[in-house]
């Protein structure tokens, strides 16, 4: 039987890396790592999750114990692994997508998100796109109408807009600024 357990902050390949090398240190048997899931090949003693827990929380992440954060953080991940962690377009509709993968209602999930997380899924997932395009600015290998098109922005301009609207500046003014003011994405 397979046990998996949900951490929250495990945002990037490097994350997995850091929680299988405390699973390796801890003796704690694992399958599968992906990102805010680790699936574990025996159910841990209290004693061993105690352990586990104090050294995810040194290192910035924590063990997600009841089912509706499992869920916004599955939702967090769904969301970071498609737009920071794909190279393909990002042309997704994400009510199907997301309740196809949890396979559960999209207003239900959408509502549990906004009461926890204080923000709206919709706005997380604008926040997390906006933090890309900062990123993609700043490689400078894409101009901005190859990131609209990257990012699925019908335009250039409404991506300005919403870039601006968040930032508080444009594509333009933000790439020439010295201080590039990005967010980790754990953070978002």
């Amino acid at each position: 039987m397979t046990n998996i357990i949900y951490i929250k902050n495990m945002v990037c390949p490097r994350c997995v890396n850091s929680v299988a090398f405390i699973l390796d240190k801890l003796k704690i048997s694992y399958g599968i790592i992906k990102l805010g899931e680790v699936y574990l090949e025996e159910e841990l003693d209290e004693y061993t999750k105690k352990l586990l827990k104090e050294e995810l929380r040194n290192s910035g992440f924590s063990l997600i114990n009841d089912r509706k954060s499992q869920l916004i953080e599955q939702m967090k991940t769904l969301v970071v692994d498609k737009i920071h962690h794909s190279n393909e377009v990002l042309d997704i509709k994400w009510p199907e997508f997301i309740s196809e993968k949890l396979h559960l209602d999209y207003k239900y999930l959408s509502s549990l998100f906004s009461a926890v997380e204080s923000i709206t899924f919709e706005q997380y997932i604008i926040n997390q796109k906006i933090e890309r395009i900062k990123e993609l600015i700043i490689y400078n290998e894409l101009n901005l109408s190859e990131i609209a098109f990257q990012m699925n922005y019908s335009s250039v301009a409404y991506l300005s807009n919403q870039f601006k609207k968040i930032t508080g500046m444009t594509p333009s003014e933000f790439k020439k600024s010295t201080n590039k003011n990005r967010r980790s994405l754990d953070e978002i």
